[in-house]
């Protein structure tokens, strides 16, 4: 169940986006109930006058917003050392408004979609959160065309910006992974032709252009110091990497631990893969000693892309997680190991280390996914690797204050002390608009509804 602060952030957002220049204009500038008309040479002056009162009100709706995520005295959360995934293959998942706020009170600053949904990218308006966003593999064909490749910029990147912050675009997910080789083909010069529509536009410099792949592309992966790619796919990747080098992006990986443990639950120890205690393994190369999967994983990565000819690459986890639930056949698919996994692995990130061949670079990981998805096929897993169900409440306790969605309160009557003074101030704002209003139309007797249409 939510908290009732959460509902005044829901509230006080949709009264933000309901106030609008051209909503009051339909309003104000013309007949209404009680017969008010503007003449058109009056409609400059009125204009101004209306956009100083929702300037103002704006403000103060802001400012209550601000109070309500600064308030120490009764309110704490704590903030988030990941990016998250946020995919939407469901019926049942909350609005955009809605996992903002979420996604805010938790102090969330990354999030990766799979598309470029304008509803979400505009329910994060000035919310200081960097988005990834992505072009299905579907497009690939068309963005190959650097002029249809500049039109979907124009599209899908260009109206958010800078009130929403995109940083990066995934051009296809996972697709050396895959069998279609003219999807292969044409990866490598949809993203060189997505970049220069970038540099054409002169956004280069603030969105970045890069692919997810599966770990399926490397070809050996143990000891880690000894990973490399798939000798069938070498064609593509050499020029990918140089790419990356050229225009400072990372190369992004799909990185599962549950995959190795569920394919081998005999042979990997769960411990391993879940960062609990355990022996782990060292790489008889460079005698470094791994206590997880993940680091070992990464490394494999930063090895096969070295034996190359490039360190110049950054890799970062564009995906991981752990299902809470799954088919008879895939072991260690519960709500525990789940808790292990992700709990364990946040507080990992909290440390700021590296891995034992880059120690001094922290891991940046993006966790798959913030809710259960319940119309992705395959598997049961597939639809059980949200950390959130779609009403908001925690699959299952992760062991930290404040990753959770409610605020915590340290008593019930600061609680009720809080929502008193924010609804006061709400109030307020509201009768501030009444007011101000009533002196730009003096023969208006009632103050029309925000959620009118």
């Amino acid at each position: 169940m939510q908290s009732s602060h959460s509902y005044i952030y829901i509230y006080i957002n949709e009264i933000l986006g309901i106030v609008r220049w051209q909503k009051w204009s339909t309003w104000f500038l013309g007949y209404r109930g009680s017969g008010v008309l503007v003449k058109e040479k009056e409609q400059v002056k009125v204009k101004a006058k209306i956009g100083s009162v929702m300037a103002s009100c704006t403000v103060l709706f802001k400012i209550i917003l601000v109070l309500l995520s600064l308030s120490d005295s009764a309110v704490h959360v704590l903030s988030l050392s990941f990016g998250i995934n946020y995919g939407q293959i469901a019926n049942n998942l909350p609005s955009p408004s809605r996992v903002s706020v979420l996604l805010q009170t938790l102090n969330v600053s990354r999030v990766k979609l799979y598309d470029a949904d304008p509803n979400v990218l505009q329910a994060f308006s000035n919310s200081q959160v960097d988005f990834i966003i992505g072009l299905g593999n579907e497009n690939l064909q068309n963005m190959k065309d650097p002029l249809k490749a500049q039109a979907w910029i124009q599209q899908h990147v260009q109206p958010h910006l800078p009130q929403t912050k995109i940083t990066c675009i995934t051009v296809g997910n996972e697709i050396l992974g895959g069998n279609d080789t003219q999807l292969m083909s044409n990866l490598l010069p949809a993203m060189q032709s997505v970049h220069g529509a970038l540099v054409d536009l002169g956004l280069s410099k603030q969105v970045t252009v890069t692919t997810a792949h599966s770990l399926t592309i490397l070809g050996n992966s143990y000891p880690p110091s000894s990973g490399s790619f798939r000798q069938d796919l070498a064609q593509y990747i050499q020029p990918i990497l140089s790419f990356h080098a050229q225009v400072n992006s990372p190369f992004l990986i799909n990185a599962y631990p549950y995959f190795a443990y569920k394919d081998n639950p005999g042979e990997v120890p769960l411990e391993y893969v879940l960062f609990q205690p355990n022996s782990g393994m060292v790489d008889s190369v460079t005698n470094l000693h791994y206590d997880n999967m993940l680091d070992a994983q990464i490394d494999a990565v930063y090895a096969a892309i070295k034996a190359m000819g490039h360190t110049d690459v950054e890799v970062r986890i564009s995906e991981t997680g752990w299902p809470s639930k799954g088919d008879p056949n895939e072991a260690g698919a519960t709500p525990e190991n789940a808790g292990l996994y992700n709990g364990n692995l946040m507080r990992k990130l909290e440390e700021r280390k590296g891995t034992p061949a880059k120690p001094s670079v922290p891991i940046d990981i993006y966790v798959f996914a913030l809710f259960n998805e319940d119309l992705k096929p395959g598997p049961a897993s597939e639809r059980n690797y949200g950390l959130y169900y779609p009403d908001g409440t925690p699959v299952y306790d992760i062991g930290f204050k404040g990753y959770l969605p409610q605020l915590i309160f340290t008593a019930d009557s600061n609680k009720n002390n809080v929502l008193s003074i924010f609804n006061f101030l709400i109030f307020l704002t509201l009768q501030h608009m009444h007011e101000e209003f009533l002196k730009i139309f003096p023969g208006q007797k009632e103050f029309y509804s925000l959620t009118a249409e």
